[in-house]
């Protein structure tokens, strides 16, 4: 968690979240897709098909808020994706996709949940790896 704090804070001061991505990894451990499909399809962690749709025939109940997965990784660089997941409201102010990766700033959040992030930086990664394999 400090870590990813760090990492958000350098980035920060660098200027990073002045572009539309998140180029450096959160960790050094490479996402490994397979994990990163289980969080996504997973009601319980990423709660993902709550909004969004995509390649996932076993579970038929999926949202319609938010654009549709397939093609994330043709249509977001790596990059790109990571800062959608961490920290969406950085490209659209209004959105209301949470901030995976953040756990300060934030409102409407849960005293449960508050001073904690939704996902590890290894889950985003693991996410991340994922959403770049869908390709069409």
């Amino acid at each position: 968690m400090k870590r990813l704090v760090a990492l958000l804070l350098l980035a920060l001061a660098s200027g990073i979240f002045a572009q539309q991505s998140l180029p450096t990894p959160l960790t050094r451990e490479k996402g490994d897709p397979a994990r990163g499909r289980a969080i996504v399809v997973n009601r319980q962690t990423g709660l993902c098909l709550l909004c969004h749709s995509g390649p996932f025939p076993e579970d038929p109940l999926q949202g319609d808020l938010a654009p549709d997965l397939r093609g994330a990784g043709t249509r977001w660089t790596e990059a790109q994706l990571r800062l959608r997941i961490v920290d969406p409201m950085r490209l659209n102010p209004t959105t209301i996709m949470p901030a995976y990766g953040k756990s300060e700033g934030l409102w409407r959040v849960s005293p449960a949940f508050r001073g904690q992030a939704l996902l590890t930086p290894q889950q985003i990664e693991d996410v991340v790896a994922f959403l770049a394999t869908l390709q069409d």
